[in-house]
Formats: structure tokens, C-alpha cells, sequence
């Protein structure tokens, strides 16, 4: 006879509480942590102790206070015990540390079962997490699970490039979804920032080696504007120089412009070259000049390519890279579209 599986479930207050114990475990337990980081950090050099740290640290102060959980539920109809309880495959991405962790949140504190497929660039960190989550309450095993076959689920959340869009909507094109494509962030300058907001912005760029979506990767700035203290709130970055993947990177795009007879300014750590796309490579951003400033914003808020939008009339210096719970990727918001299965 086969044995049958109970289904447990846990209530919406149980799930905030475990939750928040895991943002309590982030910040409290790093001699714990410590060998789970450097495993990771081994496993991808992009990812630095200092930027999983930075990570952690963001996750457990934005997304895991139960206060914070509390308050942004009651948007939504969350239920105790959503039955049939729905499988939802999450594809992850692995370019900054627990990137995908926003997901798999919104996928618990729903009600429903979370199907994950790490990123290989991102898979100790997730899985530590929810092992934690499993030691302090093993019915987590019925609301998260690992998997390379991410077949059969009722919805899919997949994140990727442009080129891998392609093929999960050729996929997953039949079930309800949520497929995000390649996104980055701007910033609008005035002219008029101050040391602290430039040193600030320095920041939404290169944090995390300016790897995530969230990073500023182009700036418009006022014609004759002057480059020299931006510059030079950019040089605490230096020491990215020192680590070889990042130093490939800006030699390899440092020779392109220099081949190619292309304007261009460096900190010997960062270029910066005039370039009408949003996108920039590693190691450097691009800038645009602009004279209507009503119209360069309705141009960016409607520009689907663009995740953020740092700037004295847009969010604050500095915040690009600590979202909150609200702050959905691609603008799509994630637990509606989980409420709506």
C-alpha cells in the first residue's frame, strides 16, 4: 500500500515568524556564517565577503523585520492556508548575492510551494537559508524545494538575460508567469549634488562591482557639467583594481575605447564615456547630456529597460541597491500575481 504524504501547513503568522528569525540569523550568527560565505565566495570570486555581507545585511533589515512583513501583507489577500496549495517554479538569477531571495519570500509567505532552481553562481547561499528555515521547523520541506526539473508546476517566476527570456516564455508560455528580462539603472544629475550625494552615488554604482540591476550604469548629466568630483568620489572604489576579474574587465573596455579613438575618463578604477545606451559593461558608465528635464524623465519612467531611477526628483542617492518589499523587480508585483493563481 502506498503511504500517503500529510500535508501540514503553517499559518501566515507562523511563516512572518520564521521569517523574521532568519533576519535575526543573518545579522547575529556570522561565526556561523563565516564558512558558508567563504564556500560561497570560493565557489563565485564575484561574490566578495564584504557584498555578501552588504547582502545579508540589506535582506535582513529590509525584507525580515516582522513589523515590515506585517504591514505589507495587508495589500494583499494572503490566506492562512491557500488550498490547493500551488507549485511555483523560480528560476534564479546568480549575479549578486542572494538575488532571487525576493522571490522565493514571495512564494512562502503566500502560502505556496516554492520549486527552485538556483543559480549555480548563487546556489550555497539560498540553500543555506533554507536549511536554517528547515532545522527550526521541518514543514518547511512542503513550501520549498530544490530542483533541476522544474516541470509540472502550475506557475513559473523565471529570471534571466534577454536570450534566455526567449526560451522560458517558448517554455512556460501556457502556465501564468512572470519572466524578467536584462534591466539596469540610471541616474539624473543636476549639477548641484553635494560631496555626500555624489560619494552616495558612487555607491548605487558600484556596489556588488555594479553587477545587479539595481546598479547605475549610465547618468544623464547638464551640458558643461564637470566630471572631476564625481570622479573623485568614485576613487574609494580603487581597490576593485586590485581584484582580477574586476581589473580584466576594465582593461579589456579600456582598450576598446582607446582603439577605437573614443572620449573617455577613468580613476584608473572606472571609465566613464559618453554612450547613449543605459547599458554599460563592467568596470564602466556611460553619460548623456540633457537641457529638458521634464522630458528626459518621461523618456526614463517609460523606458522598460530601466529597473530604477536615482536622483534628487526620483529616489535617493545612496538607495538604489537597499530595496524594499515593495520594490519589485521589473515593476511587476509578484505577490498579485500569486494571489491571482
Amino acid at each position: 500500500m502506498q503511504r500517503k504524504i500529510k500535508v501540514v501547513a503553517m499559518n501566515i503568522k507562523e511563516r512572518i515568524e520564521l521569517l523574521a528569525k532568519l533576519g535575526e540569523y543573518f545579522v547575529m550568527n556570522q561565526a556561523t556564517l563565516q564558512p558558508v560565505k567563504e564556500k560561497a565566495s570560493l565557489q563565485n570570486p564575484w561574490f566578495s565577503i564584504e557584498f555578501i555581507d552588504l547582502a545579508l545585511k540589506n535582506i535582513s533589515n529590509n525584507f525580515l523585520q516582522q513589523h515590515l512583513l506585517e504591514e505589507w501583507i495587508k495589500q494583499y489577500d494572503v490566506k492562512d492556508d491557500p488550498l490547493p496549495r500551488k507549485n511555483v517554479g523560480v528560476i534564479m538569477a546568480g549575479n549578486i548575492p542572494l538575488v532571487g531571495f525576493h522571490d522565493l519570500l514571495c512564494v512562502f509567505i503566500s502560502g505556496n510551494k516554492a520549486v527552485i532552481k538556483a543559480s549555480s553562481k548563487d546556489e550555497v547561499l539560498i540553500k543555506h537559508a533554507v536549511q536554517k528555515l528547515t532545522e527550526w521547523n521541518e514543514e518547511i520541506n512542503q513550501y520549498i524545494t530544490f530542483s533541476e526539473n522544474l516541470k509540472n508546476c502550475d506557475a513559473y517566476i523565471a529570471t534571466g538575460s534577454n536570450n534566455s527570456s526567449r526560451y522560458f516564455e517558448y517554455y512556460f508560455s501556457k502556465y501564468p508567469n512572470i519572466i524578467r528580462k536584462n534591466r539596469t539603472s540610471v541616474a539624473v544629475i543636476t549639477g548641484d549634488e553635494t560631496e555626500e550625494e555624489l560619494n552616495l552615488l558612487a555607491d548605487d554604482m558600484l556596489l556588488f562591482y555594479g553587477m545587479g540591476c539595481r546598479n547605475v550604469s549610465k547618468i544623464f548629466v547638464p551640458e558643461e557639467y564637470d566630471f572631476i568630483q564625481l570622479l573623485d568620489a568614485l576613487r574609494k572604489y580603487n581597490r576593485f583594481a586590485d581584484f582580477h576579474k574586476y581589473r580584466n574587465n576594465y582593461d579589456y573596455q579600456l582598450a576598446l575605447l582607446m582603439m577605437n579613438s573614443k572620449f573617455y575618463m577613468t580613476n584608473d578604477a572606472v571609465i566613464i564615456t559618453e554612450n547613449e545606451s543605459v547599458f554599460a559593461p563592467v568596470s564602466q558608465v556611460n553619460y548623456s547630456y540633457y537641457d529638458d528635464a521634464a522630458a528626459l524623465r518621461e523618456s526614463l519612467i517609460s523606458n522598460h529597460d530601466i529597473q530604477c531611477i536615482v536622483g534628487k526628483d526620483f529616489i535617493p542617492f545612496g538607495s538604489a541597491q537597499s530595496p524594499s518589499l515593495n520594490d519589485y523587480a521589473d515593476g511587476i508585483d509578484t505577490m498579485k500575481f500569486l494571489s491571482s493563481l
